[in-house]
């Protein structure tokens, strides 16, 4: 379709990615996105979107120091996914990697890489000695950008959340 409006000489929007910081209103959107997404994809319930309501508002609220950042991706004007890097709570010295997410349709397309590249850059630059992050055994496509990015299982353990039973992981890279 994109070829067609191209030789129909319509306005295509470009399909390039750009990394950008957050603007008003994005933060509601990723919310409201992902838990629409993880319902669809994993059949999670309203425990996942109120947590991570929880997980965005602890991002914003969080002091500057020490460094914390969020990224979105943009594809063709709208929001193709986005990432988030801040300090993990009680462990010094530690960044988490949160809440990777691509749009459907920009899925396979280097996204996510492009993301957790940014976010493990990004932590490394600002002096962090290792990052963290949470993830769940379902999750495959997550787990084998974060194995390509030289992250490692470092705990896992079953539990109920989401209204499903689910293995959760703890994942390290140390710098």
């Amino acid at each position: 379709m994109l070829r067609i409006r191209t030789l129909l000489g319509d306005d295509v929007p470009s399909q390039q990615v750009t990394l950008r910081p957050p603007r008003i209103g994005d933060i509601g959107w990723l919310v409201h996105r992902q838990g629409v997404l993880y319902h669809q994809q994993y059949g999670w319930n309203g425990e996942f979107e109120a947590l991570i309501a929880r997980i965005y508002a602890d991002y914003h609220a969080a002091p500057e120091t020490p460094p914390k950042s969020l990224w979105v991706a943009e594809r063709g004007g709208t929001i193709a996914g986005s990432i988030f890097t801040m300090p993990s709570e009680g462990i010094a010295g530690s960044a988490q990697l949160r809440m990777l997410y691509v749009e459907p349709a920009a899925r396979g397309l280097g996204i996510g890489r492009l993301l957790v590249e940014q976010c493990v850059a990004f932590a490394r630059e600002a002096g962090y000695e290792r990052m963290r992050l949470w993830t769940h055994t379902v999750q495959q496509s997550a787990r084998k950008l974060y194995a390509a990015a030289s992250f490692a299982v470092v705990e896992s353990k079953p539990h109920h959340a989401f209204g499903k039973d689910l293995i959760s992981e703890i994942w390290e890279k140390r710098f």
